[in-house]
């Protein structure tokens, strides 16, 4: 993978969402061709053995290389999503992000017993969200879950991956 190269690509945006934030802008990995296809692959390469069933993204950006991901393993894909967006019964968990409260929702029916999940988002920051997503999936009773992240803040968060208690993977440490 190279990582030089998707490191050129990621922008830095001050006092975004909020005063004293410095958000971590992936948007532009994605509309590059060869980022995108250094990053489906990398991450494809890394669980290419892991037998994985489904890829399920968090909402917004996980859904764009996680739904790569998914094709790239013949897996299904499960997007987890903001309350009011899923139209069928669903679980939903609430929890602290950042910036205050926040809620994420599953189908239903979105996996089955047994399923070998990845989880997929762009950023790991301080782990509150893939904390709440885990929980949802969970519910399912899948045989493995993994985790994977195009971003983990490590120096910012050191202390993120404590509160994730299944196996992560992260292509790049900011």
């Amino acid at each position: 993978m190279n990582k030089d190269l998707l490191l050129s690509h990621i922008k830095s945006i001050p006092d975004f969402p909020v005063p004293g934030v410095l958000f971590r802008d992936v948007t532009t990995l994605y509309q590059d061709a060869e980022c995108l296809r250094e990053m489906t692959s990398a991450v494809a390469g890394i669980y290419k053995d892991c037998g994985i069933t489904k890829v399920v993204g968090i909402e917004s950006r996980g859904f764009i290389l996680g739904a790569s991901v998914a094709c790239a393993l013949g897996a299904g894909f499960v997007p987890i999503r903001k309350p009011g967006k899923l139209p069928r019964e669903i679980y939903s968990v609430t929890y602290m992000k950042e910036y205050g409260p926040d809620s994420i929702e599953i189908h239903r029916d979105a996996l089955e017993e047994g399923d070998v999940v990845l989880l997929h988002d762009d950023l790991l920051a301080t782990g509150g969200t893939t904390e709440a997503a885990l929980q949802l999936i969970r519910k399912f009773s899948p045989k493995t879950i993994y985790a994977n992240f195009i971003i983990e803040l490590a120096e910012e968060f050191p202390d993120s991956r404590k509160r994730i208690d299944v196996p992560v993977r992260s292509l790049l440490q900011l």
